[in-house]
């Protein structure tokens, strides 16, 4: 049943008494505000844009693929430490990190977005929104390489020059090669011809996962952005610290 709703010059106006209720709902605000958007005609880039409030300071990666190619087992291997073995599909999820930008503290905001196409809007809007991009494919389906195309095109189209925004083609699954599909060779010629970087991953042995996103985050030229923030020291150097100057009895 579709929640209440106002309509003002176009604009759907979520009332307050709806809110809860959605919130309480494992639907995000997104993809119901995308159903009513289709039922009443409205324009979703709209509505969408007053329902993902962001910082101004959020640094916002978009994570673009085809269903089942591990974006989602990706992001929570990186942010979470963990990996699931079952496929659970996604429509939008965004997870955030505290990360060091211009020597300074800022969110890393990962958008996780839907394998489905059945939302172009929200990977529209995803794109205007996001400044950097990794496109996931898996080396176990050649088709998920293709699917990838027409979204590189959506980026071109919308960002116009990405000369200067961090593009990051990865190959994921290189666990699994015995159903290899896409050789890294093929990878690579299309992140040459794309001019982007290019990497190998797997979720599941948490290979190249950390790597990806701090290399997705050295390549951004128009600021510095890091996952090792200033300041924070690690266990290692404080346990050293700790001990610096103690003595020893041998």
């Amino acid at each position: 049943m579709l929640l209440p709703y106002r309509a003002n010059k176009g604009n759907v106006i979520i009332r307050e008494t709806c809110k809860s209720d959605w919130q309480r709902s494992h639907w995000p605000l997104s993809l119901l505000t995308l159903v009513l958007c289709e039922t009443f005609h409205i324009k979703a880039e709209v509505i969408l844009s007053d329902t993902m409030p962001e910082q101004s300071n959020d640094y916002r990666v978009v994570v673009f693929g085809a269903g089942g190619v591990g974006k989602s087992s990706l992001v929570l291997r990186f942010v979470k430490g963990t990996f699931r073995e079952s496929y659970i599909p996604t429509i939008e999820d965004t997870y955030r990190q505290v990360i060091s930008c211009d020597k300074s503290i800022c969110t890393l905001q990962i958008t996780d977005t839907t394998g489905s196409h059945q939302f172009p809007a929200m990977q529209r809007l995803s794109i205007t929104k996001g400044h950097a991009f990794i496109l996931v494919y898996s080396i176990t389906s050649k088709q998920s390489l293709e699917e990838l195309k027409p979204i590189f095109e959506q980026i071109c189209l919308i960002k116009g020059d990405i000369e200067n925004i961090p593009i990051m083609l990865v190959g994921n699954k290189n666990d699994e090669v015995n159903a290899l599909e896409v050789e890294s060779s093929d990878g690579e010629a299309l992140a040459r011809r794309w001019k982007c970087a290019f990497m190998e991953t797997s979720a599941k042995t948490n290979h190249n996962v950390k790597e990806l996103f701090q290399e997705l985050l050295n390549l951004e030229k128009r600021r510095t952005v890091s996952l090792q923030i200033d300041g924070k020291k690690s266990k290692q150097q404080k346990r050293a610290e700790k001990l610096k100057g103690k003595c020893v009895v041998m």
